[in-house]
């Protein structure tokens, strides 16, 4: 007995799945765009996304001109980002700033097409280039809103993004260490922090700088070696002056012990 009633459950919420399903087509197809503009806006609010979405969509060519076009692009956009398709989303945002730039949603629309930019952004090992148009965009909305509830997000989303460009620099740039191209490394290293003097590895692009001058001393014949080692030493008291503290003075103070030695000695 409670088998069957299990079945005809089941057999029932399906069948209402499909009326409501059904029902939903039907003022897809309709022509009452009125009733289609209410239901969208109910069906947002019920965080049914997806369906919203396509009413939106469909509502869009006949909200033009009217006092509610803002209102249908602004969710129809914020029904895409809620599905996680930020690339429509994004392009929603886009059109919608372009169209409405006094709109009250305006500024949300913003904030919200650049977060579609930042989750689309890829990374660091990737192309960089959306990151950089990223933030461009979320520079430019700080400057002019430095005091909106967005901001603490924006310079969240701004710190993981300089921070995404300072790895891949760093990262581009041992690998020339990892290869054993000492010479390469070097100039690689230097040019980091000659391009941005703040990157936030620069403790570790320090590092491998004067362990890429030792180890390029190390390998070259021996009537090089003196000079090379000194660029090392150069290296190394760069690196003691700014970080007395670091996990990795220990290693390089035995190396600069031994250098050291043999810089006196060929003396």
């Amino acid at each position: 007995m409670r088998k069957t009633l299990s079945l005809l459950t089941v057999a029932l919420l399906a069948l209402l799945a499909t009326a409501c399903s059904s029902k939903f087509e039907k003022l897809l197809a309709s022509y009452n765009y009125g009733e289609k503009y209410r239901t969208a806006l109910q069906l947002y609010e019920e965080g049914k996304y997806s369906k919203a979405a396509q009413l939106f969509e469909n509502v869009a060519m006949n909200a033009q001109g009217t006092p509610q076009e803002d209102t249908v692009r602004f969710y129809w956009g914020m029904s895409n980002y809620y599905l996680k398709d930020f690339a429509t989303a994004q392009a929603n945002f886009t059109d919608f700033i372009a169209a409405f730039p006094q709109s009250p949603f305006a500024r949300q629309a913003e904030f919200q097409m650049i977060d579609c930019m930042y989750r689309g952004t890829y990374r660091y090992e990737l192309d960089q280039r959306p990151t950089e148009l990223a933030l461009i965009y979320i520079d430019k909305f700080l400057l002019e809103n430095p005091h909106t509830e967005y901001a603490r997000y924006c310079s969240v989303m701004r710190d993981d993004l300089h921070e995404r460009l300072d790895k891949k620099a760093f990262e581009a740039a041992r690998l020339y260490y990892h290869m054993e191209d000492y010479l390469a490394a070097h100039h690689a290293l230097k040019n980091v922090l000659k391009e941005d003097a703040d990157n936030r590895y620069r403790e570790d692009v320090l590092y491998y700088t004067a362990m890429s001058a030792y180890k390029y001393a190390l390998n070259s014949v021996e009537e090089k070696q003196r000079e090379r080692y000194m660029a090392f030493m150069d290296d190394y008291f760069n690196f003691v002056s700014e970080y007395p503290q670091s996990k990795y003075k220990a290693e390089l103070d035995g190396i600069y012990k031994k250098v050291n030695r043999l810089v006196k000695d060929e003396k």
